[in-house]
């Protein structure tokens, strides 16, 4: 049990219901971590937070939040915190993609509300997280995505919050590094997540569309919502002291051979 990574430390993952955010909290709960899942469906929250304190070592506990919101994002933060007593890492995931929109359908409405699930709820998640982080000289994690850095045709609006968050996580290294506080973002290609199946459903053959999705990638396949959690694992830990600002392209080579 001593060789745990991250026993009786505190996680935070925004939108840790499913996909990417319960990949991470699944990794971090095995390594002993006290996770607090944020997700504005509570019952898939309490159902992962609930799933992953049976399996153990470590616990799990769901709050119900809109990262949307700022003021129960704050909220949902110092929950957690007063619940377990400090705060070591956030991973800011949660997130949104909207179907394929050209910039003439997309309206300044819809911009607003995808930078606010996006990209807001990231800086105020930094920002109201910060105040814990202080305390522990903890981690920030970024979940942005590769099209922030290669674009993606009819995404104008989706491919600008995720760069972004790229943004913010270079500013604030150089802000926080000074205080030991490191923050680093991951820029996943394509996760094996339900929202990726639930796009594939809308498409006259789903399996086709999966099948042409996977061979993106150099190995043929997609990656593991647990794959990105540990990387997260990695960046969180003293493993990854040296680094800080970084953008981790995890994209099982789907951005090679151009």
């Amino acid at each position: 049990m001593s060789d745990m990574r991250f026993q009786d430390r505190v996680v935070i993952v925004t939108g840790g219901a499913k996909g990417i955010g319960a990949g991470c909290a699944a990794v971090f709960c095995r390594e002993g971590a006290k996770v607090g899942i944020l997700d504005r469906n509570l019952d898939a929250a309490r159902q992962t937070a609930d799933r992953l304190t049976q399996v153990g070592p470590g616990a799990a506990i769901a709050v119900g939040c809109d990262v949307s919101r700022h003021a129960e994002l704050r909220q949902a933060i110092d929950q957690i915190a007063g619940e377990f007593d400090r705060i070591d890492c956030l991973i800011n995931n949660a997130g949104v993609h909207p179907p394929a929109t050209s910039i003439d359908d997309t309206s300044v409405e819809m911009v607003e509300d995808l930078l606010r699930v996006n990209f807001l709820s990231t800086f105020c998640g930094a920002k109201y997280a910060l105040p814990h982080l202080r305390k522990t000289r903890g981690t920030i994690i970024n979940i942005s995505s590769m099209t922030a850095v290669l674009g993606q045709d009819q995404s104008s609006a989706y491919a600008s919050t995720k760069a972004a968050q790229v943004g913010l996580t270079k500013a604030l290294a150089v802000e926080l590094g000074r205080e030991g506080i490191r923050v680093n973002a991951i820029l996943p290609s394509n996760i094996d997540t339900p929202l990726m199946r639930e796009w594939a459903a809308t498409l006259d053959d789903p399996e086709s569309a999966l099948e042409r999705v996977a061979r993106l990638q150099v190995f043929g396949r997609m990656g593991t919502p647990e794959e990105i959690g540990t990387i997260a694992l990695f960046l969180a830990t003293d493993d990854s002291s040296f680094l800080t600002g970084q953008a981790i392209e995890a994209e099982g080579g789907s951005s090679l051979d151009y």
